[in-house]
């Protein structure tokens, strides 16, 4: 049951910090505008993803977008909370899955109510941008970095 609390806390905590996020970029900012945060290397975009990671599928009708990235989030989740419920002991997997979760949830949100989502963490060198996200994004990143990690780890013990 502990372990349920850990990912209730978790996930609640990346939807809460996403979506709260995103409100405030989509409340303050208009559509586009940028604040420099630290010249040359990171600034505060609002951006309108209407497709995937990488604006992949932006290109794709509305339609299909939608639901295919609806319910590709939807199974994504799925198959979190079975290998959740698989896991035992492993604070830090669960941890790990917990934040994937969160993420997953807090974009899938934006999906449900804007058929597109919010991003605004814009780094770059130069030129060079790396595509824009958000704190849902983050969390995936980080959650299946130390996914990949910790489930290594456990089954080299």
């Amino acid at each position: 049951m502990q372990k349920y609390k850990v990912l209730i806390l978790i996930s609640l905590t990346i939807v809460i910090l996403d979506q709260l996020t995103k409100a405030v970029i989509a409340n303050y900012l208009i559509l586009h505008q940028s604040i420099e945060i630290i010249g040359g290397f990171f600034n505060i975009t609002y951006i309108r993803n209407p497709g995937a990671a990488f604006g992949l599928f932006h290109d794709s009708g509305e339609v299909f977008r939608t639901i295919f990235l609806i319910g590709v989030s939807i199974v994504a989740l799925g198959a979190i909370f079975f290998v959740y419920r698989r896991v035992k002991a492993n604070l830090p997997a669960c941890i790990a899955l917990s934040l994937i979760a969160g993420g997953a949830i807090g974009n899938l949100v934006d999906r449900i109510r804007f058929g597109e989502v919010t991003d605004f963490l814009d780094f770059y060198i130069g030129q060079y941008h790396w595509p824009a996200f958000n704190v849902a994004d983050s969390a995936i990143t980080i959650g299946v970095f130390l996914a990949i990690f910790f489930f290594k780890e456990s089954k080299g013990n």
